[in-house]
């Protein structure tokens, strides 16, 4: 929930940050660049360093760095301190983006699926609730840097907690090759290696699959606030605040019913739907129905994020961890490409075309399974 709503900080306050700061849609599009960098840094280099240090000194320390870095951001005097603060706020939230993903792979190495949209739920959580009350709040004359160091400091007690909870402790054990059991390990390809998670084909193919669908979900979340503007704040914060609850809603209803499928097929199909939605909702004429399409994207959106880590999962099940981070570090990857060129996009041949691309990189994302699919029924049929 705290790294949801650490996520959403930004786009919820994106027309306040404007007007205080002087900036236009390429300076919050830098912020967004610079955020989304030291949170695949953070996701990637969590990973790696919880196989060395153990996982509770990894999350403890991320959590911590989400407090300084928000702390910061509300104290700023400029737009380059803000700037600079966002560093460590980013690298917080990905160390515990990818620590937390590895630590249920860890806890339901035989419900992955479930588990994980479960898990994710709550990122969704926080990341409706941050527009929800942020918009309200800010319209009632809450000043947003009240908001943003109040952000901050919640995230000290998480950090504390985090330092004494007990929880498996992610070291790395090097042990002999095996090869993967199961149905969803045989679509991946290698097992657990000796040295390093091995990256085979399929899974660098879904390692471009998370980034496209990452880039494009942060894309619409980044932005929606500000697609909006010809309606009022507390009415566009509420359409982002529709979208994550559909995305809550898609995680909530798939940890029910992604282990009856194909998890392949499933993450397909949604990846689909969703780029149906989204075209949908940027060229309606109607704000309403706009909204509602929207909403139906999040929907669709959901289950995408977490199917795809638990099928990257099953290729390594003793390295975790690592492969986590891989996935996690190549998910913001591609948020590192769009969500800020979407900002250039929209001073330069509008904020709609620039939308437009999400859905290319939703059909993208489903493209890049389909392949990942293929190349290890491939590999499989060679080892016959």
């Amino acid at each position: 929930m705290l790294v949801g709503w650490t996520a959403l900080l930004v786009p919820s306050l994106i027309r306040s940050l404007e007007d205080t700061f002087q900036q236009s849609d390429a300076g919050i599009g830098l912020f967004y660049l610079l955020f989304s960098v030291a949170w695949a840094a953070g996701s990637y280099g969590g990973g790696l360093l919880t196989e060395r240090q153990g996982r509770r000194k990894v999350l403890t320390l991320g959590a911590a760095l989400i407090a300084i870095g928000l702390i910061g951001e509300g104290l700023a005097q400029d737009w380059s301190a803000f700037l600079i603060a966002g560093i460590p706020a980013g690298l917080g939230a990905g160390t515990i983006d990818g620590g937390g993903n590895g630590l249920v792979l860890d806890l339901f190495p035989d419900s992955r699926g479930r588990a994980l949209n479960l898990l994710h739920l709550f990122f969704s959580v926080g990341a409706l609730a941050a527009p929800a009350a942020i918009g309200p709040m800010v319209e009632s004359g809450v000043s947003w840097e009240t908001i943003v160091v109040a952000s901050g400091v919640a995230a000290v007690p998480i950090s504390l907690l985090f330092a004494t909870v007990a929880m498996p402790s992610g070291r790395r054990v090097v042990e002999s090759a095996t090869r993967p059991v199961g149905r969803i390990a045989a679509t991946i390809g290698e097992g657990p290696g000796p040295s390093r998670p091995r990256l085979s084909a399929p899974l660098i193919l879904l390692g471009l699959a998370i980034a496209m669908y990452l880039a494009s979900q942060v894309g619409v979340s980044s932005w929606l606030v500000r697609f909006l503007e010809p309606a009022p704040l507390s009415t566009a914060t509420f359409a982002l605040s529709l979208y994550w609850a559909g995305i809550a809603i898609g995680r909530l209803v798939s940890s029910v019913l992604a282990d009856r499928f194909d998890y392949s097929r499933f993450t397909v199909a949604c990846s689909i739907g969703l780029a149906i939605a989204i075209l949908g909702a940027v060229v309606v004429p109607s704000v309403p129905a706009s909204i509602a399409l929207f909403a139906v994207a999040g929907v669709l959106s959901g289950p995408i994020f977490p199917m795809i880590v638990a099928i990257g999962g099953a290729s390594n099940p003793n390295r975790t961890a690592a492969v986590a981070g891989f996935l996690n570090g190549t998910a913001v990857a591609g948020t590192i490409v769009y969500p800020p060129i979407m900002g250039f996009l929209s001073v330069t041949v509008g904020l709609g075309v620039a939308m437009l691309g999400n859905v290319m990189l939703a059909l993208g994302c489903a493209g890049a399974i389909v392949l990942a699919g293929r190349s290890a029924r491939q590999h499989a049929a060679r080892e016959v």
